[in-house]
């Protein structure tokens, strides 16, 4: 699902972001990603999505080495990546189901269809009865749920998510957790970056920790990386 053959990141000389990261998530894993704030965990992730392009290494997401994908293919990649964001990022000027819909909609799915994918989102997250409401007419965790049926609506090998309970209290931080939970038993490979060590130490899945830039600890199984 996702290989990291000893990546560095830097965004100036001699000042690395990642050093030296080799990890591998196989498929339906359910894994935290940890770290004080500046240990990596955003980094990371953006360069699972290509987002940005390691300066050393090899990173592979389905097989692919997302180095070489040609720009004209990252699209493609993206679509069976969902990702949920702390802030929401949810377009306050569309509706719940504008806003769960709006990739399919570019991907030229008919209406019906985008219909039939957002009711069964909807109701997944609880909130199939507000499809009409706006952003701004939602709680927090409401609004998060939204941004959870969005990643998801595209049915994604695999989900992403960016300290998705930061903004939340710990009652609506659980539901968020408890989605993702689900999602993974539908065979969704999850990887949540997040510094809660109470909600990691709850839910007792595989943890990788970052510490400034560095792979500090990992609770899966060992597995050597092969020098590239």
């Amino acid at each position: 699902m996702i290989r990291f053959y000893h990546v560095y990141q830097s965004y100036q000389k001699d000042v690395f972001a990642l050093s030296d990261i080799s990890f591998i998530v196989n498929p339906g894993e359910f894994i935290f990603l940890t770290g004080p704030s500046g240990a990596g965990k955003t980094t990371l992730l953006k360069l699972i999505i290509r987002e940005e392009v390691p300066k050393k290494g090899q990173i592979l997401v389905h097989g692919q080495n997302v180095s070489s994908i040609p720009v004209s293919k990252i699209p493609r990649l993206r679509r069976s990546i969902g990702v949920v964001f702390q802030d929401f990022k949810l377009i306050r000027t569309k509706t719940v189901f504008e806003n769960v819909t709006f990739v399919l909609k570019t991907l030229g799915v008919d209406l019906k269809e985008r219909r039939r994918r957002a009711h069964n989102v909807l109701k997944m997250v609880g909130l199939q009865h507000k499809t009409h409401f706006y952003p701004l007419e939602l709680s927090g965790g409401e609004q998060q749920r939204v941004a959870v049926a969005r990643a998801i609506v595209n049915d994604p090998a695999l989900l992403l998510a960016d300290e998705p309970t930061g903004n939340l209290d710990p009652d609506r931080a659980g539901e968020i957790m408890d989605l993702f939970e689900k999602i993974n038993r539908k065979g969704t490979t999850v990887l949540v970056a997040t510094h809660d060590r109470d909600m990691i130490q709850r839910m007792r899945k595989r943890v990788i920790s970052l510490q400034a830039g560095r792979l500090e600890h990992d609770s899966g199984p060992q597995i050597q990386v092969e020098e590239t």
